[in-house]
This record gives structure tokens, C-alpha cells and sequence, in this order.
């Protein structure tokens, strides 16, 4: 079997703000943009990694999501408890500075875990929580 994490995805409550964070802060390159308004569907990744992606997505455009399902999400992601990835970077403190810089809320400055790993977070402007790994 030969399986590979080609695409995650994370709500949007705000397209334009979400793609100014991944493409501007970040430096993620813009890989699709459709449909229009706040629905809008944009798959970003890392430079050079093109079999690795992120789908930043309207939360409750499915139609199988109930009024309280959407009301629930939309809570969530004020809360900043509903979406959250981690990240990878060989040089943590450039990255935190970077990212810093960008005016996004810090969650974490960079911390040595006691599990062993060094990381900090960020939320993105939809509340997600993005942890970032320093590489060893």
C-alpha cells in the first residue's frame, strides 16, 4: 500500500484574510482560488512541495450541515477550538519572528516541550491554531 497526506484542510470565515496569512505571512504559494465571495475554496501549499497541500474552506457550505451544526462551528472558530495544524520549520526562531511580524495572535512563544520537540503557535484570522515544529 503506498499512501501519502496529499491535502488537509482548514476553515475560512474571511477568504481574503486567510489568503493574505498563508501567502504573506507564511509564504505559501497560492495553488487554486474558486468560487467567489465568502464562499470561496483556496488550496494553498508550501514552495517546492507540490504534492502537499492545505484547503481553506468555507466551514458550512456543505449542505449536509444542520443550522446548529453551522452555529456550532462558527463558535468554535471564535473560540479558536474547532480547526488546527502543525507545521515544520528547520529555523523555529526565524519563522516565530517572521509570523510575529505578520500581526497574527501568538498563542506560544517557542517552547522546548518536555515530550521533546520545540514549537510555538499562532492562530490564522479564522481562529485556527497553527503549531510549528522546529525540525531536528
Amino acid at each position: 500500500m503506498d499512501i501519502t497526506i496529499h491535502m488537509s484542510s482548514l476553515p475560512h470565515d474571511d477568504p481574503d484574510a486567510s489568503l493574505a496569512f498563508y501567502r504573506d505571512v507564511l509564504g505559501f504559494e497560492v495553488r487554486s482560488d474558486v468560487g467567489q465571495g465568502r464562499m470561496r475554496w483556496i488550496t494553498v501549499g508550501p514552495a517546492g512541495q507540490p504534492d502537499t497541500s492545505i484547503l481553506l474552506a468555507p466551514p458550512a457550505a456543505d449542505p449536509g450541515v444542520t443550522e446548529d451544526e453551522r452555529r456550532t462551528i462558527t463558535e468554535m472558530m471564535a473560540k479558536g477550538t474547532y480547526g488546527w495544524i502543525l507545521l515544520a520549520t528547520p529555523d523555529l526562531d526565524a519563522t516565530f519572528e517572521k509570523v510575529q511580524a505578520g500581526d497574527s495572535e501568538v498563542v506560544q512563544e517557542p517552547t522546548e516541550q518536555p515530550y521533546g520537540i520545540r514549537d510555538c503557535a499562532f492562530r490564522d484570522p479564522a481562529g485556527n491554531l497553527i503549531r510549528i515544529q522546529e525540525l531536528r
